[in-house]
């Protein structure tokens, strides 16, 4: 992680993934769930907090947009 801010991004997506996956896991939606999983799996991969913000915006958008 490159600083406090990068952290603190991650958590936020984490929790915020763990609640997509729930959802998803208990409405049986298959988009939120792997959002979900996605969510909470990208910050350990990607440094710098601009992109940990940019992408986490990213997969949180993707429920709304695809449905299925």
């Amino acid at each position: 992680m490159d600083s406090a801010a990068s952290l603190i991004w991650g958590l936020l997506f984490g929790s915020i993934g763990m609640g997509y996956f729930v959802y998803g896991k208990r409405q049986q939606r298959g988009i939120a769930l792997v959002s979900g999983i996605a969510l909470m799996v990208f910050p350990y991969f990607v440094t710098g907090w601009f992109l940990i913000v940019l992408i986490g915006l990213v997969l949180m958008a993707l429920p709304f947009f695809i449905r299925y």
